[in-house]
């Protein structure tokens, strides 16, 4: 079971980028899935998720009006759409499947991760 994260890069201040997450298996058409990020010195932080059926999505609060999460179950895919960058989200986002309920994913540990993405937004 694996979950790969692509679409990272660099991009200056205000821009937007796309991060997708693809799974290895339909099973996790049945998972929540979600994305955290980790800036270098810090540790790794919460940024969004989304329900399995992608009806209730959740969102950490200094990316809100900013990022947009979604997902494609037949593509087995999350996606994570940023706008308004700003330079403090620079950071290796990475991906996550856990059925937990959203509001505890900032709390509880995750089933699965995906190998991190590096987004630099320059000044």
């Amino acid at each position: 079971v694996q979950l790969q994260a692509s679409g990272g890069g660099l991009v200056q201040a205000g821009g937007s980028l796309r991060l997708s997450c693809a799974a290895s298996r339909r099973t996790f058409s049945r998972y929540a899935m979600g994305w955290f990020r980790q800036a270098p010195g810090k540790e790794r932080e919460f940024v969004a998720a989304i329900s399995w059926g992608g009806f209730s999505t959740y969102y950490t609060d200094s990316v809100k009006g900013r990022f947009t999460i979604s997902r494609d179950n037949a593509k087995n895919t999350v996606y994570l759409q940023m706008s308004s960058l700003k330079p403090e989200d620079t950071a290796v986002y990475y991906c996550a499947a856990d059925p937990t309920i959203l509001t505890q994913w900032p709390t509880v540990g995750m089933d699965y991760w995906g190998k991190g993405t590096q987004v630099t937004v320059s000044s």
